[in-house]
């Protein structure tokens, strides 16, 4: 039997919003005051700091990256660097693993194939990579995924670019990953589809698949 998984979409959110948000509902869903739930939206230009080691990674001096108008939060997510703008559909995942009977592989493996349904069907077909995390098309990165669980619940998420500006990856080396690039759904399909219509199709995919 599946269970209920709650849907929202809070539109344009700073990241520290949209954070305090996210640890409002994580305290919810681990005292099972709340369901499982995916909140859906987009933030201003901001580069966010994981848990690993990220100060060579940055490309640009951070004088410069205030004029770009480009904000840096450090974030209790794993992973590296990474970019969040306008254009790009950011889900946060707000699940309890535990109750799911899933591991934390299996949990992510789940929403890589979230994403991976969406985006078949816009016509990409986006593939794991061994050594890397996230989805990949012709070895660039249109997924990013990085989460963190206490109390067996989940917090981020994945990081999908429909059409951000792509040249506000040039300040950072994405993810700590120097051989790889980034691209969009603009970049695969020449026309990036309606983010009403990626969040729709996304969200459909998360109640089939959980």
């Amino acid at each position: 039997m599946k269970k209920v998984v709650i849907l929202e979409n809070i539109g344009l959110k700073p990241y520290r919003e949209a954070l305090l948000y996210q640890e409002d509902l994580h305290k919810k869903r681990a005292e099972g005051k709340i369901d499982d739930t995916v909140i859906f939206c987009e933030h201003p230009p901001v580069y966010t700091i994981g848990k690993r080691d990220s100060s060579d990674d940055f490309l640009s001096d951070l004088k410069v990256i205030a004029g770009d108008g480009i904000d840096v939060v450090k974030a209790d997510r794993g992973g590296k660097i990474t970019y969040h703008g306008p254009g790009q559909l950011v889900a946060y995942f707000i699940f309890n693993i535990a109750e799911r009977k899933l591991g934390v592989k299996e949990y992510v493996h789940k929403i890589e194939d979230v994403c991976m349904k969406a985006l078949e069907k816009f016509g990409i077909n986006a593939v794991r990579d061994k050594e890397h995390p996230g989805l990949w098309v012709n070895d660039k990165k249109i997924v990013a995924i990085g989460l963190n669980i206490s109390k067996n619940v989940s917090m981020h998420g994945i990081a999908l670019n429909v059409d951000p500006n792509m040249e506000h990856y040039r300040h950072i080396v994405p993810c700590g990953i120097r051989d790889r690039g980034v691209t969009s759904m603009k970049e695969v399909l020449d026309a990036a589809p309606p983010l009403d219509d990626v969040i729709k199709t996304l969200g459909n995919a998360v109640l089939k698949l959980f």
